[in-house]
């Protein structure tokens, strides 16, 4: 089992120098130049020059990257243009952030989808499964932002029984209820497209259990329906279902950019797309690749779920 997570570690590094490579040939190619964003209005032909020699931007892109590797090497993510501050502090304060509304979102998702799938298949064919059928549906077709806005419409703006924004109030607030207050809007956000893929993969699994031999031999056993699904199926479906919960992982904390964005939420996602905007290269690579890094972890801890519930899978 070690050495398994060693190589799923060693393979994980080619990825994401793979990743920080396109993701700097990405940024390189957005028109306009750094520097005169940095100086705004005092960019002037000199200065540019100067701050474009401070910064080593007027090395090539290849010195450019090999320069930022090996200060990644020695643990510095380098400093941020736009914000003047070190990138790892910016962006540890930042996933910090979008890490509450990632993994509540992931806990919802998870905990719906599911009961949802497990429900479904259970009372195939009946009026649960139509009814779980058709929100999965609506729910995986709504877009994250378009649902954003109506529950703002409907939740902060109509009834104004939460707020539309940000992570804390404004003015006082800053503790557990009012950052819950804040919370549940984004989270359940984020969370409806991954919960509605949740739902149809656990109802696959489910069903396609439910359907093997040690099934019907509990059955034949005279155990109830309730202690099979509990004691049998549900375990055996879980392997199945563990690996697609690492994978929306993945999908959580990319949609969490527009969810972000809609709320207001001072995330990992909002900050990647203001330092695209102002082209803070050393802040976008260090956001993408603790973002990268995060998602080869959950998966990783995904897979050892699924082995400690598969015997077959530890060898």
């Amino acid at each position: 089992m070690v050495l398994a997570i060693a190589r799923r570690l060693l393979a994980a590094i080619p990825v994401l120098i793979g990743l920080s490579i396109i993701v700097f040939a990405m940024m390189a190619l957005i028109p306009g130049d750094t520097a005169q964003a940095i100086l705004g209005s005092y960019a002037t032909p000199d200065n540019v020059a100067r701050l474009n020699a401070q910064l080593g931007l007027d090395r090539s892109l290849p010195e450019q990257y090999l320069a930022w590797a090996g200060n990644v090497l020695q643990g510095d993510l380098g400093q941020s243009y736009i914000l003047n501050r070190p990138v790892l502090t910016e962006v540890g304060e930042r996933f910090t952030a979008t890490l509450i509304l990632a993994g509540t979102a992931l806990v919802l998702a998870s905990l719906i989808g599911v009961g949802a799938g497990i429900i479904s298949a259970v009372r195939q064919f009946g009026w649960v499964d139509r009814t779980v059928t058709f929100v999965v549906l609506i729910g995986i077709s709504m877009p994250a932002f378009l649902l954003g806005l109506l529950l703002i419409l409907i939740f902060a703006v109509r009834l104004r029984w939460l707020p539309a924004s940000g992570m804390y109030a404004v003015y006082g607030g800053g503790d557990l209820p009012d950052l819950l207050r804040h919370l549940i809007l984004p989270a359940i956000t984020l969370s409806v497209v991954a919960a509605g893929v949740i739902a149809r993969l656990s109802r696959a699994a489910m069903l396609d259990v439910l359907r093997q031999d040690f099934i019907r031999t509990a059955r034949a056993k005279g155990l109830s329906e309730a202690r099979v699904t509990r004691r049998h199926a549900l375990r055996a479906a879980m392997v199945q279902i563990i690996p697609v919960l690492g994978l929306q992982a993945g999908f959580v904390l990319g949609g969490a950019v527009y969810v972000e964005t809609v709320f207001q939420w001072p995330g990992l996602g909002a900050m990647l797309v203001q330092a695209v905007a102002t082209r803070d290269l050393l802040l976008v690579q260090g956001g993408v690749l603790v973002a990268a890094a995060a998602y080869v972890l959950v998966n990783l801890i995904a897979d050892l779920c699924q082995a400690m519930l598969d015997p077959r899978l530890r060898a």
